[in-house]
């Protein structure tokens, strides 16, 4: 696919379209973000309306990825939970102490329904405040993390 995606001086995301039409103000927006994050992303002018489709990333040259990839972790902010170091108790609200691949957090659940399985080891937990963490892979976290989790599952 050669798509090329650039950013005028203003920072703003571009496109030049095979017909020499430059849109520009692009937000990239993922259509399934935590399920095939690298398929399906639509490119969203300033007044809403889709510009252009990607339906995978690797279709991309590798410079117009990594300007799209660059433009996607600017708008998303979903943290991977990598250690949990406290829960405060079993009951809800409950209190929790995590590490994650964005540094130290702070998260209350209002109730278990705050925790969703995407998979049968994929978790995506919703904070009070709305912000959401995802575990990947709950083998892949240490046995301590993985008793304090246990049971909410």
């Amino acid at each position: 696919m050669s798509i090329t995606l650039y950013h005028n001086p203003h920072g703003q995301l571009c496109w030049r379209a095979p017909d020499g039409t430059e849109h520009r103000g692009l937000v990239p927006v993922r259509a399934f973000p935590i399920q095939a994050p690298q398929e399906g992303i639509s490119l969203v002018g300033p007044d809403g309306k889709e510009v252009l489709w990607v339906a995978h990333l690797n279709e991309l040259p590798p410079a117009t990825r990594q300007v799209l990839e660059a433009s996607l972790a600017e708008r998303e902010f979903i943290p991977v939970i990598e250690h949990i170091d406290a829960v405060d108790s079993i009951s809800t609200p409950s209190h929790w102490q995590v590490r994650t691949d964005r540094g130290p957090a702070t998260l209350v659940l209002k109730g278990e329904e705050d925790i969703r399985h995407l998979s049968a080891q994929h978790l995506l937990i919703t904070s009070r405040e709305g912000v959401q963490f995802r575990i990947p892979d709950l083998s892949q976290l240490d046995r301590p993390s993985f008793k304090r989790i246990e049971r909410f599952l």
